[in-house]
């Protein structure tokens, strides 16, 4: 019997045989291939709701399973691991231990959003790709992305400082990433700018370095906006 999605099913619970005869009747062939059933009391109720309050989960409750996304994901034609119907589907019933098995390949989404445009039900996976993603991060389960190790120090830095200073944003990120501060694209790039740009505008890049750039009477203002910040983004997963 063909089973769709076979690497879905745990391998200890397929059962093949090459010859197979039930009450008399042979049944080899087609139907040398059982499934033994099993049964799930370890889920979370509320875990579709967790996920609805990340950006882009909002629509995950309207899946009606039709596989569209996963049929027309480009991620999916190379690895038949990468599923976001079935991914969409634990989460609606809570089933948070099994959606774990496949938490390193989540983040692999390529955002080219054909699932959403091909979604009847606007459920918008590429969305719930990306919440997902974001609650493995938040809750340690995952390693922090690039992505949002920048996004992290860019909104430092507005917050701290009101506005943002190229070197000093790539500075901080490199350092929250573990990433060496001296690079041969960098190097390079400094090469070329040191070059053809002015003197005056390099030295003007330098005292922004060593004298952080500062909104004028922005104290308060970043005080303010870091309270507001923490409390909608408590609000969103709690609330």
């Amino acid at each position: 019997m063909a089973i769709h999605e076979k690497t879905l099913i745990d391998p200890d619970r397929i059962l093949q045989h090459d010859h197979l005869v039930i009450d008399g009747v042979d049944v080899s062939g087609s139907w040398n291939t059982m499934i033994t059933p099993r049964t799930l009391t370890d889920y979370e109720e509320h875990f579709e709701e967790i996920i609805q309050s990340y950006s882009g989960g909002e629509n995950v409750h309207r899946c009606w399973q039709c596989g569209s996304c996963t049929n027309s994901c480009t991620m999916y034609a190379q690895n038949v691991d990468f599923n976001p119907r079935y991914w969409i589907y634990l989460i609606r019933l809570g089933l948070k231990a099994e959606l774990m098995k496949d938490k390193d390949i989540i983040w692999q989404c390529v955002s080219c959003n054909k699932c959403t445009n091909i979604c009847p039900k606007d459920v918008r996976p590429e969305g719930v790709m990306k919440a997902t993603a974001h609650w493995l991060e938040e809750n340690g389960l995952t390693p922090k992305t690039l992505s949002t190790h920048f996004d992290e120090e860019f909104t430092h830095q507005c917050i701290e400082f009101g506005r943002i200073e190229d070197t000093e944003v790539m500075v901080g990120f490199f350092k929250r990433s573990g990433q060496p501060l001296v690079q041969a694209w960098i190097v390079e790039f400094g090469k070329r700018l040191t070059k053809h740009m002015p003197l005056g505008q390099l030295t003007k890049m330098g005292m922004n370095v060593v004298f952080r750039p500062k909104t004028k009477s922005w104290g308060k203002t970043g005080e303010v906006l870091a309270e507001y910040v923490k409390a909608q983004k408590e609000a969103a997963h709690h609330g």
